[in-house]
């Protein structure tokens, strides 16, 4: 399985983490979260594999999150509701999301992927 890092390339945290990775010889592959949005399938797959709650998926900072007030409405929606609305648009989900053979890393922190990824090779 190879890594996966999915983002959006206007994105300066995730411009941050492409660098990082491409510093430090990490190859992977890259895929854009709006041209090619993660499935629902993909999701489940991933937020399990991250152990973190889904609702440390959403784009919290984005527009589209602020726009459909979400804050408000998350509480009140099914799992089920969550995952179908994250992959209804890239721009909800946190980016960048680090894909490796036993782990799924959301947002960068350099720390974290440092140690994730020594601890995976």
């Amino acid at each position: 399985m190879k890594n996966i890092l999915i983002e959006y390339p206007r994105c300066s945290t995730c411009k941050n983490a492409k660098k990082w990775l491409l510093d430090n010889g990490i190859l992977f592959e890259d895929r854009n979260i709006v041209e090619n949005t993660p499935s629902k399938e993909e999701l489940l797959k991933w937020i399990d594999a991250s152990g973190m709650e889904i609702k440390k998926w959403f784009n919290t900072s984005g527009l589209k999150y602020k726009e459909l007030d979400l804050k408000n409405r998350l509480p009140h929606m099914s799992d089920e509701e969550k995952v179908e609305l994250l992959a209804s648009d890239g721009m909800l989900i946190k980016r960048p999301i680090f894909i490796l053979h036993n782990h799924v890393l959301i947002g960068f922190k350099k720390e974290i992927w440092e140690t994730v990824i020594e601890n995976e090779n």
